[in-house]
């Protein structure tokens, strides 16, 4: 199933989400911050069901920024990914944003991959 959603907000934000293989695929382009924590966490969590999605691969290799408005945004959707036995990883951060990650222990409990790929076969 293909779900292509598109979203621009402040003209900072883009986003594209589809499912492989039962897995949402969120592909996320530019900086995150403030302004469009709103758009991720929709982009991440909002379901055509009423239940949140089980398993969520967050591709940041084209976010070039990231706040702690974003670290807030990751922590709330593993910890409702977790709380549906589902899990949240991130793949193919660029490295101001994985530094960040590594830097606050994000890294700790959200995985990161270096790939798509690897996140979805991991």
């Amino acid at each position: 199933m293909t779900d292509h959603w598109n979203a621009d907000r402040s003209d900072r934000l883009s986003v594209d989400r589809h499912v492989i293989d039962g897995v949402r695929v969120v592909s996320v382009r530019d900086e995150i911050d403030y302004d469009v924590r709103g758009v991720l966490s929709v982009a991440l969590l909002s379901a055509d069901s009423p239940e949140p999605p089980l398993r969520i691969v967050l591709n940041l290799s084209g976010v070039t920024f990231m706040d702690s408005s974003g670290i807030n945004v990751l922590i709330t959707a593993h910890r409702e990914a977790s709380d549906t036995q589902g899990w949240l990883r991130i793949a193919a951060a660029q490295e101001p944003v994985l530094s960040l990650l590594q830097m606050v222990g994000v890294d700790t409990f959200i995985s990161c991959y270096p790939t798509i790929e690897q996140a979805l076969n991991a």
